[in-house]
């Protein structure tokens, strides 16, 4: 056992000074697996690797690690804020919406009475008082030129009245007096007789 182990440094040794190839860190870490693999030496049914090379390749592995952490953390953070950012929109997008429902809502209304009343609805009130009014004020001239004339007629009659009147009381004063007259000649007459 010792005896093959003494082999597989021998092997691992003489690899290390006859192979010039390096493991660099600008290749990926499949390629220079390949490359190890590659370079590698076997002994019966295993892979003899030197340390050196094992190291290098293991340094490059938790680079890489750690640069594909660092960027995951990187996005992580900015997922982060920019989920925050689409939180932040939603609420703001919620917020204008409401907003933007109520100044419609505001829009489309009228405040009559400190009652909101839709624009229709407003309408239908303020044009059936409008031509409710115009309705009463077309009855109320009528009515007022009906009575004009009934009180003209009225008047007429009176004053037709009142110049039969006259001359009625006129013919009756004349014929009071003719009477009056009539009853001194009697008396007169009577006095005398």
């Amino acid at each position: 056992m010792k005896l093959q182990l003494l082999a597989l440094l021998f092997f691992s040794f003489s690899i290390s000074v006859f192979s010039q190839e390096t493991i660099t860190e600008s290749n990926s870490i499949e390629s220079q697996f390949d490359k190890i693999y590659r370079t590698s030496t076997s002994y019966q049914v295993y892979k003899v690797i030197s340390k050196e090379r094992y190291q290098k390749l293991k340094l490059n592995v938790l680079d890489s690690l750690k640069s594909s952490k660092k960027a995951f953390n990187t996005k992580d953070q900015l997922l982060k804020t920019e989920i925050a950012n689409i939180k932040e929109v939603k609420k703001n997008l919620s917020n204008t919406q409401v907003a933007l429902s109520e100044a419609i809502k505001k829009e489309e209304s009228i405040a009559l009475f400190g009652i909101q009343l839709n624009k229709t609805t407003y309408n239908i009130i303020l044009w059936s008082i409008i031509t409710a009014l115009i309705l009463a004020l077309a009855y109320f001239i009528f009515k007022f030129f009906r009575s004009n004339i009934l009180t003209k007629e009225a008047q007429n009659n009176l004053i037709d009245v009142e110049q039969e009147f006259e001359i009625h009381r006129k013919k009756s004063l004349e014929r009071e007096q003719k009477l009056r007259r009539q009853l001194q000649d009697e008396i007169n007459k009577q006095r005398n007789s």
